[in-house]
């Protein structure tokens, strides 16, 4: 009697062993439990290599896998068609290493981010438009910093980080920020390129 083995493929799996098994990139669900450690425990590529290196695998290789396994099994696929094993050898970067590159990150976007306020309140003429302003309201030059120096001060970090929606462990709702966004955009795209390209290797198309 066959059984029905669901799967659940992950578009990108980080593994550090060489032999990479099926419950390492993606989810299994057979009403079958035995079967379903079974599956899991399928090796579905041997890496060679000692370096860093990105393997791109089709789903049709995963059930070759486990048909040779069990010639009754039926795979019903629900994740991706083509994935990406990210194969990082070793025991990955010290937690001081990463924490060294995410501080210099944070240095380098706050001193970007600095300086493009203050290029931008330098084209702008911000401060003199704040003097108009106070002169306007009272009919009295400003001397020194006015209140709207000082809510202007107040209010751009607010607005920033409200933007973000992440201050250190604190968040102002449960939507992701614009950077997480914008990092599992670049992270789709990336895996996306990398798939085409494997698969004009395999036909031998090239655009480059």
């Amino acid at each position: 009697m066959s059984e029905t083995v669901y799967l659940k493929l992950e578009k990108i799996s980080m593994v550090r062993e060489k032999t990479v098994y099926l419950n390492q990139v993606g989810k299994l669900w057979c009403s079958n439990k035995e079967l379903e450690k079974r599956c899991g425990k399928v090796k579905i590529l041997e890496i060679k290599e000692d370096t860093d290196q990105r393997y791109v695998m089709s789903v049709l290789k995963v059930i070759q896998c486990l048909t040779r396994m069990d010639k009754d099994i039926q795979v019903s696929n629900l994740g991706e068609s083509d994935f990406v094993i990210d194969y990082q050898p070793g025991e990955g970067s010290s937690k001081w290493w990463n924490l060294t590159k995410t501080a210099f990150v944070c240095l380098t976007m706050f001193i970007g981010g600095a300086f493009a306020i203050m290029t931008f309140n330098n084209d702008a003429c911000v401060s003199e438009i704040f003097r108009k302003m106070y002169f306007s309201a009272t009919g009295m030059e400003a001397e020194g910093a006015t209140i709207l120096d000082v809510a202007y001060s107040i209010g751009l970090p607010i607005g920033i980080l409200t933007f973000f929606n992440h201050f250190s462990k604190i968040s102002f709702s449960k939507d992701p920020t614009p950077i997480e966004v914008q990092m599992r955009e670049y992270e789709s795209e990336v895996n996306d390129t990398l798939i085409q390209n494997a698969s004009r290797e395999e036909s031998g198309i090239d655009v480059s």
